[in-house]
């Protein structure tokens, strides 16, 4: 199966029209399906995506949230005024764009992960199955998620607790505790999505053979 592919491979067919015509053909497609959705859910490339989306989303906040805070303060002179709507439809946009096609990766990965536990379900193969592990990618995705995560929630907790009444304003406040936000959530996602894999994998050479999806 091509990794150009953008259709997700097909649940295992039922019991009463498999064509498999033994079990080492069975295993090597297996082998082959399970090879290439963990690779797309978890491989280098899934975690740069991530990582580049999350970003926009950042960058469309402090963008946005920039533009907006110009145009609070008193005596806004015109050009400063489009300038500031500009800005800030610009980071509305670009974090709308970003957020959506980051949702729409991650309903994906779900989809993606219900298919990697039916198809894990279907057999046993012990040895073949230890190349599923990634165990320098999932510890990436952990370290860099639970730095991400650990960044956002610093700037949620320090910024209204280092804030100066009369030096800075809710605004302020609130734009800098925003970005904390979005950071936090974002490294929750990325150590959940880890956990979640690494959890998997290790039952599954522990066991054989995991239980199927939804048990």
């Amino acid at each position: 199966m091509s990794r150009r592919s953008s259709p997700l491979p097909p649940p295992p067919p039922p019991v009463h029209i498999r064509t498999w015509p033994d079990e080492r053909t069975l295993l090597a497609e297996r082998a082959k399906i399970l090879g290439w959705l963990v690779g797309r859910g978890m491989g280098p490339a899934r975690l740069t995506q991530f990582l580049l989306l999350v970003g926009g989303v950042e960058f469309g906040w402090l963008m946005a949230g920039g533009g907006l805070q110009g145009l609070v303060v008193e005596d806004v002179d015109p050009i400063t005024l489009i300038f500031g709507v500009l800005l800030a439809a610009f980071g509305l946009g670009v974090m709308t764009a970003a957020g959506i096609i980051l949702g729409l990766l991650l309903r994906r990965d779900v989809a993606m992960y219900r298919l990697t536990r039916e198809w894990a379900a279907l057999a046993s193969d012990p040895e073949g199955d230890r190349r599923l592990r990634l165990p320098g990618v999932s510890l990436c995705w952990l370290l860099v998620s639970f730095l991400v995560g650990v960044l956002g929630l610093w700037l949620s907790l320090e910024t209204p607790a280092s804030a100066r009444r009369g030096e800075d304003t809710y605004a302020e406040v609130a734009y800098v505790m925003g970005a904390g936000a979005l950071l936090w959530i974002a490294g929750l996602i990325g150590v959940t999505k880890a956990v979640t894999h690494y959890r998997w994998a290790v039952r599954l050479l522990a066991t054989g053979q995991p239980r199927p999806a939804g048990q």
